[in-house]
């Protein structure tokens, strides 16, 4: 049973979306509970590949209740005791903080979502944004920083202090991936992100597995991934944009980079993200599905578990409509691969 905590307000909240990590601003007494349990689902988790494992990118959404949480879950619940019941579902053995990514969030509050969760869940982290934005995007929420360059920008020591040690500190055990996400912006050519990415890499604290999710495809190639192996890192394979297609990916990169695997399905090509938000709120049911993607995320996680390779496939409600009714379909295309190749 979590503790009870004193809530912060969110600076981030947007309508529609998740209900931010720490948004309500009171105490909550118990968690929120979960939805009935479906045996098919449980059935369908014992025949994943033992070391795949599924979750959504947040998980404090309205439009989850009778999917995740009870039918009358309190939605004020969902942020910050919502994991109690998210952690029930079978197939949701992982979660992504997306909180991390807008400002560096304390110890504290991190150990209070590990705290809701079993020894055997695991969390992906997203680095706090200054950390990967070379100059502020022109964006109401930067007010005077706009357009700015960012002194902090691939500063080992500021991600180490703000971001990776705090990490550590509150999940342990149970932090599964930290992951650095550039945004599509001008970084002064592939090789030059590439040997500072790499610097930056080698100077964090070890213990920690990191990843780094592109949004610029012609940063993707030798010289990056020859930065990943020199640092021990990983790459994360993303479904955005015009990136090339995650099982693409696979192919141009060593096999050290693919160890554990990180996939993030966001949307589809030539979907932008707001359009796929405004179509498919209020993330309550599979909208729209993408099987073409949903195949190649089954083929490159049936590989990895062919090779006992962890693997951690972190799911948007953009995706599809309804990131754990993507989780179902997925895991249901994984087990099918996985027999098909056995």
């Amino acid at each position: 049973m979590p503790k009870t905590e004193t809530l912060q307000p969110s600076l981030f909240g947007t309508l529609g979306g998740p209900l931010a990590e720490g948004s309500t601003g009171e105490k909550l007494q118990r968690p929120a509970l979960p939805a009935p349990p479906r045996p098919e689902l449980a059935e369908l988790a014992a025949a994943l590949p033992a070391q795949v494992r599924l979750g959504t990118m947040s998980w404090s959404y309205p439009g989850w209740r009778g999917v995740v949480y009870a039918a009358d879950a309190d939605v004020k619940k969902l942020a910050k005791g919502g994991l109690y019941a998210y952690a029930q579902h079978p197939l949701l053995t992982a979660v992504e903080i997306d909180r991390t990514y807008y400002e560096p969030v304390p110890s504290e509050a991190l150990r209070a979502y590990a705290e809701q969760v079993p020894g055997s869940f695991r969390f992906v982290v997203k680095a706090h944004e200054a950390c990967v934005v070379q100059r502020f995007p022109l964006l109401p929420r930067y007010g005077k920083r706009r357009g700015e360059q960012n002194p902090l920008y691939l500063d080992p020591g500021y991600a180490s202090e703000s971001v990776v040690l705090p990490a550590l500190a509150a999940l342990g055990e149970k932090l599964g991936v930290l992951v650095f996400q550039f945004p599509p912006e001008d970084v002064g050519g592939s090789g030059a992100f590439a040997r500072r990415l790499g610097d930056f890499l080698q100077r964090l604290p070890p213990g920690v597995v990191y990843a780094v999710e592109l949004r610029n495809r012609e940063l993707f190639g030798a010289e990056y991934a020859a930065a990943l192996v020199a640092a021990g890192a990983v790459h994360c394979h993303n479904v955005w944009g015009d990136m090339p297609r995650v099982t693409a990916q696979a192919r141009h990169l060593p096999a050290p980079t693919r160890r554990p695997l990180l996939v993030r399905w966001l949307m589809r090509r030539g979907e932008s993200y707001q359009s796929a938000g405004e179509r498919y709120l209020p993330f309550d049911r599979l909208v729209e599905e993408d099987v073409s993607n949903r195949e190649d995320i089954a083929r490159l996680v049936s590989r990895a578990a062919e090779h006992d390779v962890p693997a951690f496939v972190m799911l948007d409600n953009k995706a599809e409509g309804c990131a754990p009714e993507t989780a179902v379909r997925l895991a249901r295309a994984i087990v099918r691969t996985a027999e098909q190749r056995a």
